[in-house]
């Protein structure tokens, strides 16, 4: 494992501040923010009170009044003088997210930073515009989407840039404001976006408050909070559902996943272990739409393992800001040790390992080895569980049938994906396939106007496209008489 001391990086000389009604300001209470490549302390990151979190929503809802009203084609320029801001300050955003996050900086903070920018931009040119349902000489009916009020948005750990401005783009074009919780595992990016937020939006707007998971509750709960959006484990997607029924808020919950990978006997398997080992193992296999079950086709399947584990050999994992790292280290140790339990389970059954399967504890970073399971059983904790981490169970079937029941036997419906020669087949299995994304012969293909979300216990509602827009407002119904 390769590793530095980062902790010293320009980037962390600056105070992080909370933002609420345009001020940048600090809280009484702070707390550590961990480099996951050493576990040393960064920085210090302000922990919010509960009247901070007052002032927060408090600020949302005066501002809410003149944001809502504004021209839609005003909000959007405003939202797009934002991405510009962000652009200029994106190495440094880059920056952090790798301090606190781990991914490796040269890739994956790279493209997500970019994406997001992309994302900002790109979602401030849609719009929402009121259809005319009827027209007649006596009647007209249209069809309009209005704001909601005050959003509150809690973001994870795993991609807190990129799903953090999934949330703050279509929200305040649509004419809402925020308040946006991050991770206290990784609030620095979320802040430092929250200062050049500052510079170029209207205050009370976007408001940024880092702290506990009590600020969580207490926005779910809140009267003044008309939508929670959240992004995290289905546990606490269910706890957040339950807390937001006290005003009947609505909610967009993008939840965990355990999503397959089927690869047929006539798939070009060779060619498409590069795009396979990524979709697992991409952020250290730390996303909820990861391939977290690969099942492959009995007749190919002892070949292809092979040829997996030699791609995946020569994959190094490290410290995100060494160029030479490819995967970088589990975000925060409560991860660590559920993986590490994993883990223990799989030695213990004594469920075949070709690659990985140990765990180095005497390091001083979470870094946990890219691990390959051969055929373990369908009842094991790796196939059944979602493992969040760079660990993976290749699964023999004969059977198409058989593979799509096994395929859909999960409490999840997150996303899958489909590997054929024969791509009328694949697209066939697809249908048939319980999940709110499901790709053929490609996998992790998103798009500004695409939307994406869960089934069963996945998720509740979209983000992105026209369904994830209208998602942050409400429809109304307007009738005249000629």
């Amino acid at each position: 494992m390769s590793t530095s001391n980062p902790s010293s990086h320009p980037v962390l000389d600056q105070d992080f501040h909370l933002l609420i009604d345009g001020q940048l300001v600090p809280a009484t209470e702070t707390f550590e923010v961990f480099n996951p490549a050493n576990n040393r302390v960064i920085a210090r990151a302000p922990a919010a009170s509960s009247a901070q979190m007052e002032q927060a929503i408090a600020a949302a809802r005066r501002a809410f009044k003149d944001w809502s009203r504004r021209p839609w084609a005003e909000r959007s320029a405003c939202i797009q003088r934002y991405a510009d801001a962000l652009e200029a300050r994106k190495e440094e955003l880059m920056d952090l997210l790798t301090l606190e996050q781990g991914k490796p900086r040269h890739t994956m903070a790279r493209s997500e930073v970019e994406a997001a920018i992309y994302w900002v931009r790109e979602v401030a040119k849609r719009s929402l515009p009121t259809e005319v349902i009827e027209d007649t000489d006596q009647h007209v009916v249209e069809v309009a989407h209005t704001p909601l009020g005050v959003v509150g948005a809690i973001t994870p750990w795993n991609f807190p840039v990129l799903l953090g401005l999934w949330k703050v783009a279509p929200c305040l074009v649509t004419g809402n404001t925020m308040v946006l919780k991050p991770s206290p595992y990784t609030p620095l990016t979320s802040l430092f976006f929250g200062r050049i937020a500052q510079q170029v939006l209207p205050p009370g707007v976007l408001n940024i408050v880092s702290g506990g998971n009590e600020l969580g509750q207490q926005m779910t709960e809140h009267p003044d909070i008309a939508k929670i959006s959240f992004t995290g484990s289905t546990a606490t997607g269910k706890r957040v559902m339950s807390s937001s029924s006290c005003n009947l808020k609505r909610v967009t919950l993008e939840l965990g996943g355990n999503d397959a990978a089927i690869v047929l006997a006539d798939a070009d398997w060779q060619a498409i272990i590069p795009d396979l080992f990524w979709a697992a193992f991409g952020n250290s296999g730390q996303w909820c739409i990861a391939i977290k079950r690969l099942y492959v086709h009995s007749s190919i399947q002892p070949e292809f393992v092979r040829a997996f584990v030699d791609y995946a050999r020569s994959k190094r994992v490290g410290d995100g800001m060494d160029a030479q790292t490819d995967l970088g280290p589990i975000q925060n140790r409560m991860q660590y040790e559920k993986l590490f339990s994993l883990f223990e389970d799989t030695r213990r059954n004594g469920y075949t390992v070709p690659l990985g399967g140990h765990i180095d504890q005497t390091q001083a970073g979470n870094f946990v080895p890219v691990t390959i399971v051969d055929n373990p059983p369908e009842d094991s904790r790796i196939v059944k569980e979602e493992p969040f981490g760079p660990i993976l169970p290749i699964i023999a079937f004969d059977d198409v049938e058989d593979v799509i029941a096994r395929a859909n036997d999960t409490p999840f419906g997150l996303a899958a994906s489909v590997w054929t020669g024969d791509r009328d087949k694949g697209i066939a299995i697809a249908r048939r396939l319980d999940a709110g994304t499901v790709w053929v012969n490609e996998i992790h293909i998103h798009g500004i106007d695409i939307p994406f979300g869960g089934h069963k216990q996945s998720g509740l509602g979209v983000e992105n496209g026209h369904e994830g827009l209208a998602e942050f407002t409400n429809t109304k119904t307007y009738m005249f008489r000629k």
